[in-house]
C-alpha cells in the first residue's frame, strides 16, 4: 500500500503522524510511503532522515493526497476537502461529533475515515487517544498557571503559593486521563486541587492514587456550581468517546468566578464541556475575556510539544498502520478487532453510534 504524510497546515501544528522508524517497518513489510517535504521538521526530523529510512520525499501536496492510506495528526480542514475521494483511507484524530461540515465531506466522498481517539480496548481504555490526553491534562496547568500571571489578564497568582500565602485552587471537572494528569502538575506545583467525577468508583481511585491530597466531590450540579467559584484555575477534561462533550459548567457558574480567573478546556476538540467556551482560539492568539474570566480554547493543546507528542502518538499508533497498510482493512481487523471502534466513516456511512446520535443521522454496521 502507498501511505501518504502530508504536512499538517493547522494554525501551529507542529507534529507530523510518522517518524523514520515507522518508515522504516512499512518499507520493509513492502509498503511505500511518501511524505510531504518538512511535514517532519518542527517535530525534529528532517527529509534527509525520512528518505534514508526509505521514504519518498514529495513536494506536491495532492500526490501526497493521492495515496491509498493518509495518516495525519489532525482533522482535515476545508481546503484539504478537494484531495478527498473513494476508498481513500484517512487515518488520523477526527473528532466527528464537532464537525459536521467534515463529517458531511467525509460522507459523501465515500472517504474510510478511521479515527485515533475512539479506538477502544475491551477494558474501554483508548490507546491513541491516551498519550495526548496525558500530555494536555499535564500542558493544561502550565498554560493556567502561565495565564494567571498578571502579565497576561490573570489575578497575579502564583499557582503553589509560598509559605504564608495560601495556595491557588485548581478545579478539574473529570477523573479521566487528562483530569489525573492535570492533577499530578498541579500538586507538583503546590495548589490545592479538587476533581469532580459523576463515578464515586473512580473517585475513590483517585483519591488511593494520590493518597488524599486531592479534593474528590461527585459531579452533580451543586458540587460544580461550588467548585467553579472557588477556582482560580478551571480545567475541563470531561471526554464521551466519539461523542459532543456535554456542557457541564453553565454561564450562570462562570459569571460566578472570580475576576481574572482562568479556564482551560481541553475538551474543546470535542465541543467543550464548558458554555462559555463558544470559539475556538489558537496558539497564536489563545485566550479571549469573558465575564472577565480568561478563556483558553486551544483544540491542539499537544501541537506546541510537538517532539514529545510525535514521539508519544507514533509509538501507539505504528501498529495499527503498519497492520492496515499491509494487511488491508478487513484483514487489520481480524488482526486487531478494536479497529473497528476506530471506523467511524465507510461507503458513505457513518459507522460509530456516537457520532450519529451527534449529528441526528442514522448509523449503519459496519461490514
Amino acid at each position: 500500500m502507498r501511505i501518504g504524510i502530508p504536512r499538517e497546515i493547522k494554525n501551529n501544528e507542529k507534529r507530523v503522524a510518522i517518524i523514520p522508524s515507522m518508515v522504516e517497518e512499512l518499507v520493509s513489510n513492502g509498503n511505500e510511503v511518501c511524505v510531504e517535504t518538512k511535514a517532519g521538521e518542527q517535530s525534529g526530523f528532517n527529509d534527509i532522515e525520512f528518505e534514508s529510512a526509505g521514504a519518498e520525499i514529495i513536494k506536491d501536496t495532492k500526490k501526497v493526497w493521492d495515496c491509498e492510506m493518509v495518516m495525519k495528526v489532525k482533522e482535515p480542514l476545508p481546503e484539504e476537502y478537494q484531495y478527498f475521494r473513494e476508498n481513500l483511507i484517512l487515518f488520523t484524530y477526527l473528532h466527528l461529533a464537532a464537525e459536521p461540515s467534515l463529517t458531511d465531506e467525509l460522507q459523501k466522498n465515500k472517504v474510510t475515515a478511521i479515527a485515533y481517539e475512539t479506538l477502544a480496548l475491551k477494558d474501554g481504555s483508548l490507546p491513541l487517544l491516551t498519550p495526548m490526553s496525558e500530555i494536555a491534562g499535564r500542558m493544561s496547568v502550565q498554560i493556567g498557571a502561565r495565564f494567571l500571571e498578571g502579565t497576561f489578564d490573570g489575578k497575579g497568582v502564583l499557582l503553589g503559593g509560598i509559605p504564608g500565602v495560601a495556595p491557588a485552587t485548581v478545579t478539574i471537572i473529570g477523573g479521566g486521563v487528562v483530569g489525573v494528569n492535570a492533577a499530578k502538575i498541579a500538586i507538583g506545583l503546590g495548589a490545592h486541587v479538587k476533581i469532580l467525577d459523576v463515578s464515586a468508583k473512580r473517585l475513590r481511585e483517585i483519591d488511593d492514587q494520590f493518597n488524599g491530597r486531592v479534593e474528590t466531590l461527585m459531579s452533580n450540579p451543586q458540587n460544580v456550581s461550588n467548585a467553579v467559584a472557588s477556582a482560580d484555575l478551571l480545567i475541563g477534561a470531561v471526554l464521551i468517546a466519539g461523542a459532543k462533550a456535554p456542557q457541564i459548567v453553565k454561564e450562570s457558574m462562570v459569571k460566578a468566578m472570580k475576576a481574572n480567573s482562568v479556564i482551560v478546556d481541553v475538551a474543546v476538540d470535542q465541543g467543550g464541556c464548558i458554555e462559555t467556551i463558544d470559539k475556538i482560539t489558537t496558539h497564536e492568539n489563545p485566550v479571549y475575556l469573558k465575564h472577565e474570566v480568561v478563556h483558553y480554547a486551544v483544540a491542539n493543546i499537544p501541537g506546541s510539544v510537538s517532539r514529545t507528542a510525535t514521539l508519544a502518538l507514533t509509538n501507539a499508533t505504528a501498529i495499527y498502520a503498519n497492520s492496515l497498510a499491509t494487511l488491508g482493512i478487513e484483514k487489520a481487523l481480524i488482526k486487531h478487532p478494536e479497529l473497528q471502534s476506530a471506523i467511524n466513516i465507510h461507503d458513505g456511512n457513518i459507522i460509530h453510534p456516537a457520532i450519529a446520535e451527534a449529528h441526528k443521522k442514522e448509523f449503519v454496521s459496519f461490514s
